[in-house]
């Protein structure tokens, strides 16, 4: 199955490596760019732990005066692949979540002491699930930083357009709202409406999927749970191959 990639790199690369070794060809077409917003603040005073739900969060910090001693801290990640980045900047100390922000705010419940100190959510400019507030009705102090910012697309490469022009393309992968709004937009505006209506979109949450609206009717797969893993598993497989968990699992 030929499928579009839409996320941003460099975790779209990955992607595309991670569907070829199931079988399928990939196109890769970032929908958003990441930009690291310099000269953020970082207080750490008070600060017990500091949660992490995407790779970029943590990539921001790579350069950031406060890095030093912000590994000091027990570091809260979405996933095996943004527990790797966590250990890769040098945190000593990494609990790894099951790949998506709701189980891990669950998880954060079931173990941290709200009276020990504030919580630090390292994030980007856009998110899909409030996780800060969601934690704050549980009793916890919660600073949300933000740390990049996304930038929209504003058109697709010549080569993807050719792709889904000649109906190339079979399924497009949509992991945030953002991102399928973006795609939904630029379908339009390049007058492909009909040319995806052939195309199945699997989408992360039933969030992502809503914002394909404005196209009308179109195929869509909702993943069982919101993490790539199940994406993943809801893209029919190519030869018997069969998705198991790796560092690509989380967003």
């Amino acid at each position: 199955m030929r499928l579009l990639v839409t996320r941003a790199e460099p975790d779209a690369i990955k992607l595309q490596a991670t569907l070829e070794r199931l079988g399928h060809e990939a196109t890769v077409e970032p929908l958003l760019s990441v930009e690291f917003i310099e000269g953020v603040e970082i207080d750490l005073e008070g600060v017990q732990a500091l949660i992490a739900t995407s790779r970029n969060a943590l990539r921001a910090l790579r350069n950031h005066p406060a890095r030093k001693d912000a590994v000091k801290l027990p570091l809260f990640a979405v996933g095996k692949a943004t527990a790797e980045e966590g250990r890769g900047l040098g945190f000593e100390t990494v609990i790894t979540g099951a790949g998506n922000a709701r189980e891990l705010m669950n998880h954060i419940v079931s173990v941290v002491d709200p009276a020990a100190g504030l919580l630090m959510h390292v994030a980007g400019d856009r998110l899909a699930v409030d996780l800060a507030g969601d934690l704050e009705a549980q009793g916890f102090r919660v600073l949300e930083v933000v740390v990049y910012r996304t930038v929209a697309a504003r058109g697709f490469s010549s080569d993807t357009l050719d792709q889904l022009a000649m109906g190339e393309i079979e399924g497009v992968i949509l992991l945030s709202p953002h991102t399928a709004t973006v795609y939904a937009s630029l379908i339009k505006k390049f007058g492909l409406v009909d040319y995806v209506k052939g195309l199945t979109h699997f989408c992360l949450s039933q969030a992502v999927a809503k914002r394909l609206e404005p196209l009308g009717e179109v195929s869509v797969e909702v993943a069982a749970e919101p993490s790539l893993r199940q994406v993943l598993a809801s893209i029919p497989r190519s030869g018997g191959m069969v998705h198991t968990a790796s560092d690509e699992d989380d967003l």
